[in-house]
């Protein structure tokens, strides 16, 4: 099972995410993974990395996955349950930080979302959906959420269940396959 859940800044969503993560485990077997695209870039984000894995337990094993999302799934034992937090952090560091261009960016997630179906394993995968605030007046940021929103249509496509949360409210938009464009 492939699950895409967004939301704002602060939703709830990686909170959402972790519960889904779980009941999924919980429905199969295996280990619960966390793939963390942040790195602890400053003293503000140490302290959010460390908030987050203390809030987790440790019942999540955490693997770094800052850009290479094609792999990220390589030594996951199959039966396992992986949380992938976040894609919008990820598509930020491949366009401004690897160069990569949309076209790789795309290829590194559509790897990602085949190997979660052949290991077979549940992978939930939390973006900020940022498409709702004001329009941006740079060229650079309207390339950002170009690509972010490719990111999130071709996930949105391919996934099993679409959750966007809403002040800490899940709304599932699609749930096993019930709609599909």
């Amino acid at each position: 099972m492939i699950a895409f859940v967004s939301g704002g800044a602060r939703s709830g969503k990686s909170g959402v995410a972790e519960r889904l993560a779980r009941e999924c485990r919980q429905a199969r077997g295996g280990a619960l993974y966390y793939l963390a695209t942040a790195t602890a870039s400053d003293a503000e984000m140490a302290a959010r990395i460390a908030r987050h894995r203390r809030d987790r337990g440790d019942e999540w094993h955490t693997r770094e996955a800052p850009l290479a999302l094609g792999t990220a799934l390589d030594d996951i034992e199959p039966g396992s349950s992986a949380l992938l937090d976040c894609l919008s952090l990820w598509a930020g560091r491949a366009l401004f930080e690897a160069r990569y261009d949309s076209a790789v960016g795309l290829a590194q997630l559509e790897t990602l979302l085949a190997a979660a179906r052949a290991r077979p394993l549940d992978l939930v995968v939390v973006s900020n959906d940022l498409n709702e605030d004001v329009p941006p007046q740079d060229a650079e940021t309207w390339r950002y959420l170009a690509f972010l929103q490719r990111l999130h249509r071709v996930l949105a496509r391919e996934a099993d269940r679409v959750i966007e949360v809403v002040a800490g409210v899940a709304i599932d938009w699609i749930s096993q396959g019930e709609w599909r464009r």
